[in-house]
């Protein structure tokens, strides 16, 4: 008896938890100070098909409604590929959650037919996607996407960069939270 009711409340609890995880977490689970590495594939570069990046995101939720993030890249892509050149892009955004709730929409955002990129945000389950697009001189376009999952107590990052429809780039790592 005493192992059935043990059973029927390791069971009962499961269930609680995937309830729990099948939830979207508030945009404040993903607040703090986040750093890692990545590593890149390229389908353009012959010279740099695999490149390792450093990368730190921090993500300032201002309320549940409002969030700013900046992200850094340390990037290894350009040059000798025996002694690659480092730049370093950042990129800072606020984003402010649509009526619906699932989607945040770019505070400030800019003109894709100006040079300026259209982005937004979605919030899913654990992971919280950016995307970015952009439209090219001739009419077509780039689209960035960044899915940032959280994995326990790791960010999991999954980078595409589509061009007209074909993937040029993915970049795949994990982060770890250095401060809130």
């Amino acid at each position: 008896m005493r192992i059935t009711g043990l059973l029927a409340t390791l069971l009962i609890s499961m269930m609680a938890a995937t309830q729990v995880a099948a939830k979207d977490l508030s945009i404040k689970a993903f607040s703090g100070l986040w750093e890692g590495n990545a590593v890149s594939q390229s389908n353009t570069s012959v010279n740099f098909p695999i490149t390792s990046r450093d990368l730190d995101v921090h993500i300032k939720p201002e309320s549940d409604t409002r969030f700013v993030i900046t992200w850094r890249t340390l990037q290894r892509q350009k040059g000798d590929p025996n002694q690659p050149k480092t730049e370093v892009k950042e990129t800072t955004r606020t984003y402010q959650k649509e009526a619906d709730g699932s989607i945040w929409r770019e505070v400030g955002g800019g003109d894709p037919f100006a040079g300026g990129a259209l982005s937004w945000a979605s919030l899913d389950g654990q992971a919280l996607t950016i995307y970015s697009m952009a439209v090219r001189k001739k009419g077509g376009y780039d689209m960035l996407v960044y899915k940032r999952t959280l994995t326990g107590l790791n960010m999991k990052l999954d980078f595409k960069a589509i061009r007209d429809g074909n993937l040029r780039r993915t970049a795949g790592g994990t982060l770890i939270k250095t401060s809130n």
